[in-house]
């Protein structure tokens, strides 16, 4: 693979995969790699199963993560976009007061509690994780256990899904920044679509739908979509600006940010901030406020 340059400088992916040291580390994902008709070396992006082992070897090999398993139908997340967004978030730490112990809320931690274990893996940081989700907590803490993190990732249950730091945070929470890969779409049909045209881009059929990451509807849709969430979790970190000092999101369309900032002005936020970012083959880009 070539270089992406839109990854960050100390992303270990920045420069593609080595499957041969991958399949050494990890042999389940052999029998998902070929040579394809331009005589590289590669696996089948668009079936799961490949997708998911080779993350689960990248997690193995680059992050010492031992165990990450998860049920089929969850999210599986690509490892080189997710820790980009660990890396680009370090420089807003540098104002962080209490330097010595970052502590992160991750908002909709999924299955394979992903940022925890990137984020402790890289910078060694404490997190506390949300999601609506029970069964994905569940399988959250499992992975918690088995890599030995329970002292610096737990978890918290939202039982109210048109909330986001309502009923989550406590009153004497004190988070160095908060984190949050939102759901794009606003319905599983949506959803659907945009597996289609992924599909037809990749030269595959579209006869039977097959998500190449997966993904249940509550990882992947909310009521009014991408939007609505966001200006949600805008709304409520201003009635929560004290237990965090930073409020980051990704944003997937880029068509949202100059909304977002003109509902962060009214909300009274002191600083915004764009960062853009590579998240694998499109330009993606995270949101950063505080009060």
């Amino acid at each position: 693979m070539k270089t992406t340059p839109n990854f960050h400088p100390k992303n270990k992916h920045k420069s593609g995969y080595d499957l041969d040291a991958l399949c050494n580390v990890y042999p389940e994902l052999k029998p998902f790699v070929f040579e394809n008709r331009h005589q590289t070396i590669t696996i089948d992006f668009a079936k799961p199963k490949a997708v998911k082992a080779l993350n689960t070897a990248l997690l193995l090999k680059d992050y010492g993560i031992k165990f990450w398993e998860f049920p089929e139908e969850n999210l599986c997340p690509p490892i080189p976009g997710r820790v980009d967004y660990i890396h680009h978030i370090v420089h807003l730490l540098k104002t962080v007061k209490e330097k010595d112990a970052i502590k992160i809320l991750d908002i909709g931690t999924g299955a394979s509690c992903i940022y925890p274990l990137l984020g402790h893996a890289e910078y060694n940081w404490n997190f506390v994780a949300t999601d609506i989700d029970e069964k994905s907590l569940k399988n959250a803490q499992k992975i918690i256990d088995k890599n030995k993190l329970q002292d610096s990732i737990v978890l918290r249950h939202q039982k109210d899904s048109s909330q986001i730091f309502n009923g989550i945070l406590k009153e004497d929470d004190a988070f160095s920044i908060s984190i949050c890969n939102p759901p794009f779409f606003n319905s599983e049909e949506e959803a659907d679509e945009a597996t289609t045209r992924k599909l037809k881009n990749l030269g595959k059929s579209t006869d039977k739908l097959v998500r190449n990451f997966s993904g249940t509807n509550t990882e992947l849709a909310y009521k009014g979509g991408e939007k609505a969430f966001l200006h949600t979790y805008l709304y409520e970190s201003s009635l929560h600006k004290e237990n965090c000092e930073w409020f980051t999101t990704l944003v997937s369309k880029k068509d949202l940010v100059k909304g977002m900032q003109k509902s962060l002005k009214k909300l009274g936020a002191t600083e915004v901030k764009v960062i853009s970012m590579g998240q694998g083959n499109k330009i993606s880009r995270i949101l950063a406020w505080r009060f």
